[in-house]
């Protein structure tokens, strides 16, 4: 008779809420046994490989491929009684008429010793030594002998309820435990099995593929993901062979990339005369960002009209500067050194509100964030300590940086600890916007494009060249006045670039 357990969602000590199911293992029908790795998800930081708490046959995959679920959501049946009749009626261990000595799987005979069990069967049988240590832990048990109990073995933050996301209680070396002198850890771990190989796994079919698997830590399969690289053809340089981030982004810049072909995506779903697009990754990420920043940080925007005729002629003689030569110095190098003199001027407008410890947060360094369009999505990388560089090597880090972006291979450092950041939407042909801000952030300055307009000039009127700056700031933090001298600074150094000089 079919006795079916479900392996729900764990937490997986990220205090993650969610996941995306990205690959099964196993199928309908295959033999599992505990920590055979058995599906691949994808958290908002990394992937990871969850193996099972269960020993029997697949009955039914519950959650498909490309799903996004919840913590605490069943993904897989797994009919355990159908792994016992198996063991039961293995040669040698019920056959009539003979007799063998050897134990079935995850039983250990009388006087026999852990050593002397196959491997798969050991596995077994020390999981259940923890699932029985732990159920003599329980409230109420001080000191007895543990009862005959059935339980699965539990993985970290395995059995949530359904619907919450609140951390774990943590215990003490002595909670509910009586004798506390070399007690478990505060969460039974299921033993692990080397490297979940097919012979750790009990040697079935379905592990093949999975024991074969490239040796490389989630963050390295993500990148490669995301670049389209296959790791299967990767020859890694890391320890014991492993595949590293190096190894993935010199694939990615050669021909390798081409051979591996396309990372197989969640396929847009077209139904008569519309199209339903599944939100993943980087999109899914900047919604999440966007809508927390609208609805936390009480925004304001300005707008100022400047005439930049002298910041155009002076990026285009910064490139017959020999200390420029194959930067291609443009506008944006300038508007970012003139934000970056402005936070110097006015301190406040680089920094960030603790609303926890309820304290404004000032930030006496510049990590200049810069907008970038990716095919991706959007994505704001920043430059470390840009208030330190030159304007040459200012030059060299924003054409870097956004050349990276482009190229999906920004590393997640750069994505992180953002203080003030420009958005530069001119290349998009429009005079500007109301941005929102980079979350964790104070103010984005957004630079539009710049065109041809007339403008009195020295007491006359003349065509000069004319963009539009907004500044959008939290309320919170920065005032009416302290955003308005901001944005009036910036926009007087893109007039007269000197000023540049004369406030450094």
């Amino acid at each position: 008779m079919a006795e079916l357990k479900q392996f729900r969602l764990p937490d997986v000590g990220e205090g993650l809420t969610e996941a995306d199911i990205v690959t099964w293992h196993v199928k309908p029908g295959d033999k599992v046994t505990v920590n055979q790795v058995i599906v691949e998800i994808e958290t908002a930081k990394s992937l990871v490989e969850l193996p099972c708490p269960f020993e029997g046959v697949v009955s039914d995959l519950l959650v498909p491929e490309g799903q996004t679920v919840d913590v605490g959501t069943p993904i897989i049946a797994v009919d355990v009684a159908a792994g016992a009749d198996a063991a039961a009626g293995a040669p040698g261990t019920g056959a009539a008429g003979s007799h063998s000595d050897a134990p079935a799987a995850g039983k250990t005979p009388a006087g026999a010793s852990p050593a002397a069990q196959p491997e798969g069967a050991a596995l077994a049988a020390a999981s259940a030594a923890v699932t029985a240590d732990s159920a003599a832990r329980e409230p109420g048990m001080h000191g007895s002998p543990a009862p005959k109990i059935e339980r699965q073995a539990v993985l970290v933050g395995y059995g949530v309820k359904l619907g919450t996301t609140t951390r774990r209680t943590r215990k003490g070396g002595n909670a509910g435990g009586g004798a506390g002198a070399g007690g478990m850890p505060e969460q039974a771990v299921a033993p692990q099995a080397p490297a979940a190989t097919p012979a750790t796994a009990g040697g079935n079919g379905a592990d093949t593929a999975a024991g074969a698997r490239p040796l490389a830590k989630p963050p390295v399969r993500k990148l490669a993901r995301d670049l389209g690289v296959d790791l299967a053809r990767l020859t890694g340089s890391g320890p014991e062979g492993s595949i590293t981030r190096d190894d993935v982004q010199a694939a990615a810049a050669g021909p390798a990339t081409a051979e591996a072909g396309p990372v197989p995506v969640a396929r847009p779903s077209v139904t008569g005369m519309e199209e339903r697009i599944p939100v993943r990754g980087v999109r899914k990420h900047t919604a999440a960002a966007v809508t927390a920043s609208a609805f936390t940080a009480p925004h304001v925007t300005e707008f100022l009209q400047v005439d930049v005729t002298e910041t155009m002629s002076a990026a285009q003689r910064l490139r017959d500067l020999p200390e420029f030569e194959g930067l291609r110095p443009s506008p944006l190098l300038l508007v970012a050194r003139a934000l970056l003199v402005a936070v110097a001027r006015h301190p406040m407008i680089n920094s960030s509100w603790d609303e926890a410890a309820q304290e404004i947060v000032v930030k006496h360094y510049v990590n200049l964030g810069i907008a970038a369009a990716t095919g991706r999505g959007l994505l704001v990388p920043n430059i470390k300590n840009a208030h330190t560089l030159a304007l040459p090597g200012l030059a060299a880090a924003l054409s870097a940086l956004t050349a990276t972006a482009r190229e999906g291979k920004t590393p997640p450092a750069d994505l992180a600890g953002g203080t003030v950041t420009i958005t530069n939407v001119g290349v998009f042909g429009v005079d500007a916007g109301t941005p929102i801000l980079t979350p964790g952030e104070a103010a984005i300055l957004a630079f539009g494009q710049v065109k041809q307009a007339p403008w009195v000039h020295e007491g006359a009127l003349a065509v000069r060249q004319v963009t539009t700056l907004a500044l959008s700031f939290d309320h919170r933090i920065v005032d009416g006045d302290l955003g308005s001298a901001v944005l009036r600074d910036v926009g007087a150094m893109l007039t007269d670039p000197l000023r540049m000089i004369a406030w450094s």
